[in-house]
This record gives structure tokens, C-alpha cells and sequence, in this order.
């Protein structure tokens, strides 16, 4: 029987234990993410997920344990330095430039990459112009990838709730990431928008993009994820496939049997009636 390939670890997080005062929000976190999956970390409210992406984007000093990415360690460094390696994410509450257009926000983002230094661009040199274009013709491509070129010229706080979650998501892309980390990217969007999103998040694997995900919406967790993470205070409870994760006994106590005994009870009351 031929061997499986070893798959290379993109994010390693070894021993994660992250306290506020005497609370300990992460405790003895261990997990990798592989290059080229989706990896996504779910559980109830309160779990510690974000404070997970808050840790391993440097938002947050860990009390303890180890986060590497590709090598690198990332403990110890600050967010913009953490997004030079690749690693970039979006957040749990929106954060888009509400008064400038969608076309100038993911401008933005792509100026965080740009080449040219401070003295180029004050004298105007060619290549400075050159590079100009470039970055505006990509940021229409950003745009049409996401779906969203023809609102480039709407200011983002105009923008429906949904699509300023894909104008977040165009931001992260236009940062050129190689590890992305979505943080709830469907909240507040409809049944329509969610599947467009998972089909995206397709096309944004085939661009070689790593990504851990955060998510509350447990169909599309199972429908894009190859592993899955479960924490329960602070713990992980349990870690495999979405077919592993779904027929997990702690899981279902924990989190996906909350709502599965809400609408056992529902139905049975409604039989007693």
C-alpha cells in the first residue's frame, strides 16, 4: 500500500495558554494548520477562538507556549510585522475605511506591499507611476474577484452589511496573504450570500492561499472545511474531519447538541399540544 504524503505545516501553535488576570481564556492550545487547507476552529460563544487569532496575529501576548509560522516564530511580534510574513486576517466586527470608496480601500491594502520608497514618490520617479497603475488595476481585479467591481466607486460605509464583509475579505486578499484567517466572514450575511462565499472561498484555495477560519455557521463549516478544531472552554475537545467532528460525543454535548435538544424539545411540545 503506497504512503500518504506527508503534508508540510504552514501554522504550527504549540501549547497556546493565553489569561486575562486570573481567567485563563486558552489553556495548553496545541494544533497545526497544513499548507494549502482549510482549517476551521468552532465552538460556543466564548470558547476562546478569536482570542486564538488575536494570539497568532500578535494582538495578544501569550502567558505561555509557542506560535510558528514556516519557521518563523511570531510570538513577540507586533501585527504589521506578523501580516509581512503573510499572515493576515479579518476580525470578528467589521473594519473597513467607512468614509473612502471600496476601490480606495483595497488600495489601501495594497499599498502595504508597495516597493517604492518614501523619496521615489515624492520626486515623481517613473517607477513610481508604473507601480501606481499597477496596484489600480489590481485592486479592480481584487474587486471582481470578490464580486464587488461594480461597487468600486461606493464609499464601504454605504455598502450592505454582507458586502462589507467581502470589502474586509478584499482588503486581507489585496495584503497578498498566503496564510488567511477569517474570523465569522458569513455573519450577518443571507442563506444566497453564505454559498457564494463558500464558492469564493474555493477560488481563494486555488490561488495557493492557506486559511483558518472561524465560523459560526456549522453547514458551511462542514461544506469547506478538510479538518476541523473544536474548543470548549478554552480547551480543545476535539480535532479531525467534518465526518469525524459531527458524530464526536463531546462535540455534540458541547456545541452542535445545544441546538440539536433545543429542537428535540421544540418538537416534542409541539406534539403535546
Amino acid at each position: 500500500m503506497a504512503r500518504q504524503p506527508v503534508q508540510e505545516k504552514a501554522l504550527s501553535v504549540d501549547g497556546l495558554t493565553v489569561r486575562f488576570g486570573g481567567l485563563t481564556a486558552i489553556n495548553s492550545m496545541t494544533f497545526d494548520v497544513h499548507e494549502g487547507e482549510v482549517l476551521s476552529l468552532i465552538g460556543p460563544n466564548g470558547a476562546g477562538k478569536t482570542t486564538a487569532f488575536n494570539a497568532i496575529t500578535g494582538y495578544l501576548k501569550p502567558a505561555a507556549g509557542n506560535i510558528a509560522y514556516r519557521g518563523a516564530h511570531l510570538v513577540g511580534l507586533k501585527p504589521n510585522q506578523i501580516a509581512d510574513l503573510g499572515v493576515v486576517r479579518t476580525f470578528q466586527k467589521t473594519s473597513v475605511f467607512g468614509g473612502q470608496t471600496a476601490f480606495d480601500n483595497v488600495l489601501m491594502g495594497l499599498h502595504r506591499r508597495q516597493k517604492q520608497t518614501a523619496l521615489e514618490i515624492i520626486f515623481g520617479l517613473p517607477s513610481v507611476r508604473s507601480e501606481e497603475r499597477a496596484m489600480r488595476e489590481k485592486a479592480g481585479e481584487v474587486l471582481d474577484f470578490v464580486g464587488l467591481g461594480g461597487r468600486a466607486n461606493e464609499l464601504g460605509s454605504a455598502l450592505p452589511y454582507g458586502e462589507q464583509r467581502l470589502l474586509e475579505v478584499a482588503i486581507a486578499l489585496a495584503a497578498r496573504p498566503s496564510l488567511l484567517l477569517l474570523d465569522e466572514p458569513v455573519s450577518g450575511m443571507n442563506p444566497s450570500e453564505t454559498a457564494s462565499f463558500m464558492e469564493m472561498l474555493g477560488a481563494i484555495r486555488k490561488l495557493g492561499i492557506t486559511v483558518l477560519l472561524v465560523e459560526h455557521d456549522m453547514k458551511m463549516v462542514m461544506g469547506v472545511s478538510d479538518r476541523v478544531v473544536v474548543l470548549n472552554y478554552g480547551s480543545i475537545i476535539a480535532n479531525g474531519s467534518p465526518a469525524e467532528i459531527q458524530k464526536n460525543p463531546d462535540v455534540i454535548r458541547a456545541y452542535l447538541g445545544e441546538r440539536h435538544r433545543k429542537t428535540k424539545s421544540h418538537t416534542k411540545g409541539k406534539r403535546r399540544a
